[in-house]
C-alpha cells in the first residue's frame, strides 16, 4: 500500500535545521553540485602589464650588457680555413654533443622517432592530474618499475658510453628513491617524496640538456676531444 507523506515547505538560512532539502531547478538553470575557490589572475591587466614590465627590464639589461661588454665574435670567415674545432652556437652544443656520442642514425632518426611515438603514447596512459607524487601509491611495484626501468635505460646508455648521460641520470635516480628508503618524512625528503612523475622527467631533461651543453662549451677541444679549460691558455 502507497503512502503519502505531507511535505511543508519551509524558509531558513540554516539548511541544516531542515532534514529533507527539495532543489527546484529552472529548464535553463545548471545545477551547480560543489563549488571551490581559485586564486586567478585577469589576463588584462594583471598578467600583460607584468608581462610588459618583465619585457622592459629584460631588454634594459640587454643593452646595458652590450655596451659594456664586447660580444665574443671571432674573425671573418674564411672558406680556405675550418676553425677547430668547429661548435655550433652554444644553445645547439648539447645536440652537437648527442651527435658525437650516438651514431647518426640513432641520435637523428631513432631518438626522435621515440620522442614523437611518446607523445603520442602518454596521454593514454592515466595522468596523475592531481601531480600526487611518486610513491603516494604502490611504492613497492613503483619502485620495481622504476628500477628496471632505470636498469634497461643505463644498459642502452653505456652501449654507447653515453656515460655524460648515464650518470646525471644515476644521480636523478638516487634522489628519486631517497624517500622509499629514507624513513624521515620531513623536510627535504618529503619534498622529494611530493615530486611527481612528470616533473621528475622533466628534472632529467633540464640536467642532461644542461650536462651536454656544459660539455660542449668548456670541454671540448680540436677534434672535439676531451680538453680541460684551462689547457691552452698560456
Amino acid at each position: 500500500m502507497n503512502q503519502t507523506k505531507d511535505f511543508k515547505l519551509e524558509e531558513t538560512p540554516n539548511p541544516a535545521e531542515v532534514p529533507k532539502r527539495v532543489a527546484f531547478i529552472k529548464k535553463d538553470t545548471s545545477a551547480m553540485v560543489k563549488q571551490e575557490e581559485e586564486d586567478l589572475v585577469m589576463s588584462y591587466p594583471d598578467l600583460l602589464h607584468r608581462l610588459l614590465i618583465g619585457f622592459e627590464i629584460l631588454v634594459v639589461i640587454l643593452a646595458v650588457i652590450s655596451l659594456l661588454v664586447n660580444a665574443p665574435l671571432e674573425e671573418l670567415a674564411n672558406p680556405a680555413h675550418t676553425p677547430n674545432p668547429a661548435k655550433a652556437p652554444w644553445y645547439f652544443l648539447g645536440l652537437q654533443e648527442t651527435l658525437h656520442l650516438f651514431p647518426p642514425f640513432v641520435a637523428g632518426v631513432l631518438i626522435p622517432t621515440m620522442v614523437v611515438v611518446a607523445l603520442i603514447v602518454i596521454p593514454y596512459f592515466d595522468i596523475n592530474i592531481k601531480r600526487d607524487g611518486l610513491w603516494v601509491q604502490d611504492q613497492k611495484r613503483t619502485f620495481v618499475w622504476l628500477t628496471a626501468t632505470m636498469f634497461v635505460l643505463i644498459i642502452g646508455l653505456s652501449a654507447f658510453e653515453a656515460f655524460a648521460i648515464s650518470i646525471p641520470t644515476l644521480i636523478i635516480y638516487g634522489f628519486m628513491i631517497i624517500p622509499y628508503f629514507s624513513k624521515k618524512k620531513s623536510g627535504f625528503i618529503n619534498r622529494l617524496g611530493r615530486l611527481s612523475l612528470a616533473e621528475w622527467i622533466m628534472t632529467w631533461f633540464v640536467v642532461v640538456a644542461v650536462t651536454l651543453t656544459t660539455i660542449g662549451v668548456l670541454f671540448r677541444g680540436p677534434g672535439w676531444e676531451w680538453t680541460w679549460p684551462w689547457q691552452g691558455i698560456y
